[in-house]
């Protein structure tokens, strides 16, 4: 028999002990997890299903609806100035009440325009006079140098007097009708049904020709000034080109309590240039105004609709995540794993997500335990549990 040397022996035991306090710690860990280890091996990833909550994805139509701010205007906005100089006797409606159109607002004297009327008048019938005079005079002499019995020097004389007759008839019609329209325009009248505001001149006080009296709204019907982002306004134009009525001008007025005003206003104007300034487009709408509950000045919020779509799904926010190839949701669909799915996004309406692609009708959506997920990993759903 070889004789083993006692460093073998030694060596040789070191060797056995390693081996058997491995196996000694394999079983101990077995044993504290509570589970074979054949179990815990075969797990996938050694990680347990995570719990997530689905959906089920209906498709539906969808509007996108944008408010801005805006001010009303009325349709006709006029400033009421005197036409005659003169001393302003009285006012005739009451500031800030609805006057008609035609309705006398102010008096201004007219008494120095009633006489240069009147000067107007003798000064017309003495032209008229004059003129008829001239004219038998030039028919008489005309007919006599027809017959050889008046002079050249005659005929020219009668010819000359029935001219400046008939320009002198002309001026003096026309300086009658100019003191006819200046009495006329003593009493200073409403251009238009509306609003008439305070006065700017109070009776008494001389006035000149040009001076400013008033203002005046029309308010039957009234205009909302706004202006909208540049990419709203291409959005709204695309719009615009889909459609062949005209529903796609309807808009809203939204008052500062939430309250949206009764009647549907038409968008009317739309700038076919953008301000370079503030980088936005200047729309108008027009609305209704026959209670005059809308005031010129007055600030408001204008929807107007940008988008309509179809067919599209509409999720929480949340559910939305980016993924390698950017915004992604998880769906579950015939598996116990999730799946990630890439999605194109549209605009928020109604506090919702618009998925333009990417989702079907039926995908079993992932709504809730999403936030650690990644593609193809175990999941349990607890609908209901």
């Amino acid at each position: 028999m070889k004789a083993v040397s006692s460093s073998a022996l030694n060596s040789q035991g070191y060797t056995t002990l390693r081996v058997v306090i491995g196996f000694g710690a394999l079983s101990f860990l077995a044993a504290c997890s509570g589970e074979p280890a054949e179990e815990n091996a075969g797990m996938s990833g050694g990680m347990p299903p995570s719990p997530v909550t689905v959906a089920e994805v209906s498709l539906q139509p969808a509007t996108h609806q944008v408010e801005y701010p805006g001010r009303i205007r009325g349709v006709r906005e006029v400033e009421i100035r005197a036409q005659v100089a003169g001393i302003l006797q009285e006012r005739k409606y009451s500031e800030g009440e609805y006057v008609e159109q035609g309705q006398t607002l102010f008096q201004i004297d007219p008494e120095p325009y009633a006489l240069a009327l009147n000067s107007a008048k003798a000064a017309f019938a003495t032209a008229e006079a004059n003129q008829a005079q001239a004219q038998n005079e030039w028919e008489r002499v005309a007919d006599l140098y027809e017959n050889n019995a008046a002079s050249t020097r005659e005929f020219d004389q009668a010819r000359a007097s029935i001219a400046a007759a008939n320009a002198n008839l002309a001026q003096a019609e026309s300086n009658l009708k100019d003191a006819e329209r200046n009495l006329r325009y003593t009493r200073v009248e409403a251009p238009i049904s509306g609003i008439a505001g305070i006065e700017a001149l109070s009776e008494g006080n001389l006035i000149s020709s040009g001076s400013h009296l008033t203002n005046m709204v029309q308010t039957d019907h009234v205009r909302v000034h706004f202006a909208i982002p540049e990419n709203d306004g291409e959005l709204y134009r695309a719009r615009l080109e889909q459609l062949v009525d005209d529903t796609h001008a309807n808009a809203w007025i939204v008052f500062a309590n939430g309250e949206t005003y009764s009647e549907t206003g038409k968008i009317n104007y739309i700038n076919t240039s953008v301000n370079a300034a503030t980088s936005r487009v200047e729309m108008r709408a027009e609305f209704a105004n026959q209670s005059h509950n809308l005031r010129s000045g007055q600030f408001v919020r204008v929807r107007i609709t940008l988008q309509e779509f179809s067919s599209v799904a509409l999720v929480d926010p949340t559910v939305v995540s980016q993924g390698p190839e950017g915004a992604q949701v998880f769906v579950i669909n015939g598996s116990e794993s999730a799946q990630a799915k890439p999605v194109v996004l549209g605009p928020i309406v109604d506090g919702k997500q618009v998925i333009l692609e990417g989702l079907m009708d039926g995908d079993m959506l992932v709504v809730n335990g999403h936030v650690a997920l990644a593609d193809g990993a175990p999941v349990n759903i607890t609908n209901g549990n």
